[in-house]
């Protein structure tokens, strides 16, 4: 498995190194590429010396995402937020889902950086849901086959739920695993906004999305900027 991590990045500068170490430290032989959405701080500036290749793509997760696998060497894509930490284990964890020559792709369990306020809660019945329904969020390290990805044509260019629209299209294509192996996100946007208002916004944003409603509207009425 020749693994390539992708990582979309957009005024980062507070977690783009951290992220990064993790990942050359649990995947010292991945090929790691930045994506930059023309970030305006210094992210550039410490990811640059921290990656393989840092690419400027068009600002939208999806596009850096496509623009990031477009540049890829590996037969393998794991796409990573630039706020998560990935821990040891974390290639091997891929490398047995994939073994299965029926899953296409999969997604890892997730933590969040901080504790109390029910987080932990959160992240519990995040994993839960996503392991019941055999669905994901960009947040849990979503890893996809090369020949899977190119297939059903990489993301969506959509403003927002372009990693649901993403791993419903791959489903289609075999099997989704869901590692129970954890990655650690950040708490930053549950702190800031709460946790019940968060979950009420994402609730949202998903169900309208499914019900028809258009990305860019949702991302007008309901989103964060990104």
């Amino acid at each position: 498995m020749r693994l390539t991590a992708i990582i979309p990045m957009l005024n980062e500068e507070r977690a783009i190194a951290a992220t990064l170490e993790a990942l050359r430290s649990a995947a010292p032989e991945a090929e790691i590429i930045v994506v930059d959405g023309a970030s305006a701080d210094r992210s550039v500036e410490l990811a640059r010396p921290r990656c393989d290749r840092l690419i400027a793509g068009a600002r939208g997760r999806a596009r850096q995402m496509n623009a990031g696998a477009a540049a890829a060497g590996g037969d393998v894509f794991v796409f990573v937020h630039a706020d998560t930490l990935v821990g040891r284990g974390f290639t091997d964890e891929i490398a047995a889902a994939l073994a299965d020559s029926r899953t296409v792709g999969g997604r890892f369990d997730i933590a969040f950086d901080q504790a109390g306020g029910g987080l932990g809660m959160v992240a519990a019945m995040i994993n839960l849901r996503s392991r019941l329904m055999r669905s994901a969020t960009g947040d849990q390290a979503i890893f996809v086959r090369r020949d899977a990805f190119e297939r059903i044509g990489g993301f969506a260019e959509i403003e927002l739920c372009e990693d649901v629209d993403f791993v419903r299209r791959l489903k289609r294509r075999g099997g989704f695993a869901c590692v129970r192996a954890r990655v650690l996100t950040s708490a930053r946007r549950w702190r800031s906004d709460g946790v019940a208002r968060t979950i009420l916004r994402m609730w949202t944003i998903k169900a309208l999305y499914l019900a028809g409603a258009s990305p860019a509207w949702l991302k007008r009425h309901y989103a964060d900027s990104r």
